[in-house]
């Protein structure tokens, strides 16, 4: 027989990564108007739905579990592994979990530190308008970081709350972000407008990611 564990309950660990996540986000994109801090309240909310799931209570498994029973085949359905909707859907083993984990995280990172190279840019800047760097590539590239870290999140640990969230949130910042690009245009007129319509606003165009692929292939 296999023993059956409960490997949730650890809501210090859930506080620890919510207060992490909200620590960092607020210090990379700045909230200053009542718009950013209400973007801002959507996507802790994901990160809160996120975090009780996958350290406090399995919610999506639970409901999976009581619905489906004996049909999820599930011998262990609250270890934490079980806890991974993809790879318990899929039928994979732990290794494969463990492995789409391993992706998510690589995501999340990339994400990461796209962010903070933006925010160097921009604090850097001293109000002036910024289309170097990695701003040459896309107009928002930190909200293109938080975009890759909420995808890194849905690849690590997906839940029923967070799928539902996830489109919510995507709408959310792109709203904000014309909303600021609205201001830039007064702010910085026709330099902006020029700016604008020769850079993508969240993934870099296909032009430009082949001519970085050029480049990498040029310097290897």
């Amino acid at each position: 027989m296999h023993e059956l564990s409960y490997d949730y309950g650890l809501w210090s660990a859930v506080i620890f990564n919510v207060l992490f996540f909200l620590i960092f986000v607020v210090s990379f994109l700045t909230p200053k108007k009542r718009r950013d801090w209400r973007s801002l309240g959507v996507f802790m909310a994901f990160i809160v739905a996120l975090f009780v799931e996958m350290y406090g209570f399995p919610l999506t498994i639970y409901i999976l579990v009581s619905t489906l029973g004996s049909k999820f085949g599930l011998v262990n359905p609250f270890g934490h592994m079980s806890g991974h909707l993809w790879g318990t859907l899929l039928g994979a083993p732990d290794w494969a979990k463990v492995l789409i984990c391993q992706i998510g995280s690589l995501f999340m990172i990339t994400g990461l530190v796209i962010m903070v190279i933006a925010w160097r840019k921009i604090h850097g800047a001293q109000g002036q308008l910024v289309t170097d760097g990695i701003y040459s590539h896309v107009r928002h590239p930190q909200y293109s970081g938080l975009f890759m870290i909420m995808l890194g999140m849905l690849i690590q640990w997906p839940t029923f709350a967070t799928l539902l969230m996830w489109p919510v949130l995507m709408i959310t910042y792109y709203r904000l972000a014309k909303k600021e690009e609205g201001e830039l245009e007064k702010q910085f007129g026709e330099e902006f407008i020029d700016y604008k319509a020769r850079t993508a606003a969240f993934v870099p165009s296909q032009q430009r990611l082949s001519s970085l692929v050029g480049m990498e292939r040029r310097t290897s």
